[in-house]
């Protein structure tokens, strides 16, 4: 699977851990209309935490190098759950 979007994650969203699930939630004026709290596992959840750091938007082959380097994983399983996780993001809205 190609996918050569880059995203940035959107403003106004808060990463909560509550007991062994991620929970991401809309706050502040930014996401006022977004009514949704999302679950995430703890591979997204560590992305997530990656993205929203970085400065810059973030390609699939920037999550696959962040997956690669904390979890032992082929090269293309990174690939396939960077693309996934992505799109998935950008589906929700969470990402633009």
């Amino acid at each position: 699977m190609e996918n050569d979007k880059m995203i940035k994650c959107k403003k106004g969203f808060k990463l909560r851990q509550l007991g062994d699930e991620w929970i991401l939630i809309g706050e502040g004026i930014e996401q006022i209309n977004f009514n949704k709290m999302i679950t995430m596992n703890e591979t997204a959840a560590f992305l997530w935490k990656k993205a929203a750091e970085f400065k810059e938007e973030v390609s699939a082959e920037k999550m696959q190098q962040w997956l690669l380097d904390e979890y032992e994983v082929s090269p293309e399983q990174a690939l396939e759950d960077a693309n996934l996780t992505i799109a998935n993001w950008l589906e929700i809205g969470i990402a633009e």
